[in-house]
């Protein structure tokens, strides 16, 4: 898969790239990666005049992303504009008694990048509602990420975040495009000619 062969889509979702995921002890490995290509694709989307939609989750009291704690901000800046949104989520599935769903009919999606964290949490359950609306939805490798899953004595060994990642993304299915890198994702207008019907460059 190429830049030159992936077709656009025309909008992104990021996924909880909230400052307790990314910055200090919490962060998950390699989370310099994941702020470089997460900002790339940022950078491509607004150029592009494409929808950009950040998710907040909304952790539970105590938790690093409680609302209005220093962990729950958004590591990226938001750009204020009729293109670019901020959703809150109190679950793991960005469409999950938010406004997401009405959001991306609103502006006319047809296809989806979903970058962010955590690969086989919100980043799978945001996905896979958005391929069963019918969207059509590119995971590029090396923009989502998560933490080790840990050992639990006599039960399994540990298994690397990156393992994790890989894993949650091949359990889209078929219907997924999940093996492009960042740098192969480009973007157009909502409503614009030229993005690619489901599943054409999986």
């Amino acid at each position: 898969m190429t830049a030159q062969t992936l077709p656009p889509v025309d909008t992104l979702i990021v996924v909880d790239v909230q400052s307790a995921f990314v910055t200090g002890d919490g962060a998950v490995p390699d989370a310099a990666r994941l702020v470089d290509r997460t900002a790339v694709l940022l950078a491509r989307a607004r150029a592009a005049g494409a929808l950009v939609v950040h998710l907040q989750n909304d952790g539970p009291p105590g938790a690093e992303d409680e609302p209005h704690t220093p962990g729950w901000e958004l590591h990226h800046p938001v750009v204020p504009g009729p293109a670019e949104a901020v959703v809150r989520k109190p679950y793991d599935d960005g469409f999950r008694e938010t406004g997401l769903g009405d959001l991306l009919a609103g502006h006319g999606t047809r296809g989806v990048a979903v970058c962010g964290v955590m690969s086989e949490m919100c980043v799978q359950a945001t996905a896979r509602t958005a391929l069963e609306r019918g969207y059509r939805v590119v995971v590029p490798f090396d923009a989502h990420a998560t933490q080790d899953c840990p050992a639990v004595p006599g039960v399994a060994d540990a298994v690397p975040a990156a393992v994790v990642s890989r894993v949650a993304a091949y359990a889209l299915g078929s219907d997924a495009e999940v093996t492009a890198p960042a740098a192969a994702v480009s973007f157009i207008v909502p409503g614009a000619p030229g993005d690619g019907v489901r599943g054409s460059a999986a």
